[in-house]
């Protein structure tokens, strides 16, 4: 059902699945599509991005968390589920809900094992991590040959896949470090797949990745690529052919008229009235994800059809446009981000990536999705 009460993050059904086959037409038909769930889906919403991958037929989802595995198997999907980091205490929900764990080091890999082996399980699928240059988790090359006599004499797991994470891809600068990552990734993971004598599933390429690599070096596409933030309408090349997923909107509340004479508007008296001004107030915060740096004039959100500025400081659940001259009454709508701005536009103002942007509007904030 459609809760459309604000404040409220839009979550445009048709537009994720444009974005999804606008990156499936760079893809050759084998290649399997994996979308990242981690974040409350990139703060769009887990449950409500998780429910339409089924609908769109996406192969595999990905988790950061073991609750958010759990939150999504108890909401009814069932999409094949990596999970990215996990610890000792939470292998019975993995097991309980069929979340396949990404393993990224010995250690995890004995633990792993130990209870496995204590519940008499075999053969449970998992995701073996390479480090091929990121250099945050994974196998390292000198590691592999542990790691394959592991598995050689243990039957407590499958190797589902072999991956890696690349650390570039979206900047041109650091192309040759990037094709290095992939060249490395190959003969790695065939490495592993010799030791193991089967060839699990590999993917290595992230939305940037796709994006400036999948066409020109289709052997690098390998079974499945994952797509993050490009699932929800940003990318890393000017132009790209996707659309905005999330809206964040609300209403306004109160409309007054100031003179000159009322002085200023809002905390230390930041927002200084210099002529006849109309301000309406607008509930939400730095708590809901609005920056602070924001405030003060630095963006012009759109508001029943048109931009006003900003005046005064950023409030925790609440700040105020300049709407002089328009018209403005109480319940008018307004967006933070959107088609219009995009959240490009803030992140250029913040000197940030999307992710960051979408990821912090907060949990009390409802989430709708919409056609």
């Amino acid at each position: 059902m459609i809760d459309l009460k604000y404040p409220v993050l839009e979550v445009s059904r048709e537009n994720l699945k444009y974005n999804i086959d606008h990156f499936r037409s760079k893809l050759k038909p084998s290649t399997k599509v994996l979308v990242l769930l981690k974040a409350n889906a990139y703060g769009a919403g887990g449950i409500e991005v998780g429910r339409m991958m089924g609908e769109i037929g996406v192969d595999y989802g990905a988790v950061a968390f073991v609750s958010k595995g759990v939150e999504l198997r108890r909401s009814g999907i069932d999409l094949p589920m990596i999970l990215l980091t996990w610890s000792r205490t939470s292998i019975d929900d993995i097991v309980k809900y069929e979340l396949e764990p990404g393993v990224t080091d010995m250690r995890s890999l004995i633990l792993l094992r130990d209870s496995l082996s204590a519940a008499g399980i075999r053969n449970y699928p998992v995701h073996i991590k390479l480090d091929t240059g990121m250099h945050r988790v994974g196998f390292m090359e000198k590691d592999l040959d542990e790691m394959i006599a592991f598995f050689r004499s243990d039957d407590t797991m499958q190797v589902k896949s072999i991956y890696s994470h690349l650390a570039g891809a979206d900047d041109q600068q650091f192309d040759s470090f990037t094709l290095g990552q992939c060249e490395l990734f190959d003969g790695l993971s065939k490495k592993v797949a010799d030791g193991l004598g089967y060839m699990p599933m590999r993917h290595l390429l992230n939305t940037a990745g796709v994006e400036r690599f999948a066409e020109k070096y289709p052997q690098y596409q390998y079974d499945m690529v994952r797509l993050g933030i490009g699932t929800y309408g940003a990318v890393t090349i000017p132009g790209e052919d996707v659309r905005p997923v999330l809206s964040l909107k609300t209403e306004v509340i109160q409309v007054k008229h100031l003179d000159v004479s009322d002085g200023t508007v809002g905390y230390s008296r930041k927002g200084v009235i210099t002529r006849p001004s109309d301000i309406a107030t607008i509930p939400l915060g730095y708590a809901d994800g609005v920056d602070r740096r924001l405030g003060n004039g630095a963006i012009k959100f759109l508001v029943n059809g048109h931009r006003a500025p900003t005046i005064g400081n950023i409030c925790m659940d609440a700040f105020m446009l300049d709407v002089t001259g328009l018209d403005v009454k109480p319940g008018d709508e307004v967006t933070i981000f959107g088609e219009e701005p995009r959240v490009e536009e803030i992140c250029d103002l913040l000197g940030t990536i999307p992710h960051e942007v979408i990821t912090r509007v907060s949990q009390r904030v409802n989430r709708a999705v919409i056609k």
